[in-house]
């Protein structure tokens, strides 16, 4: 295995984070000048829990549309493919207390949906692989943690 992979997650050692948590994973400086920041949000321990496809699909739908309410500046919120978290990517540089009033206010609003947004055949994939219970479940947990989202490490 080489010393530094390309990929920043693979050079985090899942087996010392402490999940749920929040935080800086990459910044970029594009050659215009321009930076995009990307957040590693840990919803379960990795290689312990993990989140079930239709939660984590729900979740994605839903931060997507409502985090666009709070700022402009959301570039980006996907899913990670081993189910434990998502990765937010923001432009220009953030203080991170604001990231988490942001990750805060939109897990708020996932509380608050009565649907998950586009969750049909026309404007999603699979439209049928949903559940906004298993979203606001998750958002429920993650939001109860809130305290601790800044302690990546045990």
């Amino acid at each position: 295995m080489p010393d530094r992979m390309n990929v920043e997650s693979f050079n985090l050692d899942h087996r010392t984070v402490a999940a749920p948590y929040v935080r800086l994973a990459d910044t970029k400086v594009l050659p215009a000048g321009d930076v995009i920041e990307k957040y590693d949000v840990r919803f379960t321990q990795p290689n312990v829990a993990h989140l079930e496809m239709p939660t984590v699909h729900s979740l994605e739908h839903l931060v997507a549309e409502h985090s666009r309410n709070h700022t402009d500046r959301v570039v980006d919120f996907s899913p990670m493919g081993c189910q434990t978290g998502f990765y937010l990517t923001l432009a220009g540089r953030w203080e991170y207390d604001d990231v988490l009033d942001l990750v805060e206010a939109t897990l708020r609003d996932v509380l608050d949906a009565d649907e998950v947004p586009a969750a049909n055949e026309v404007q999603c994939g699979w439209g049928a692989n949903h559940t906004l219970t298993g979203a606001q479940d998750a958002a429920r947990a993650f939001l109860a943690q809130r305290a601790h989202w800044s302690t990546v490490t045990a």
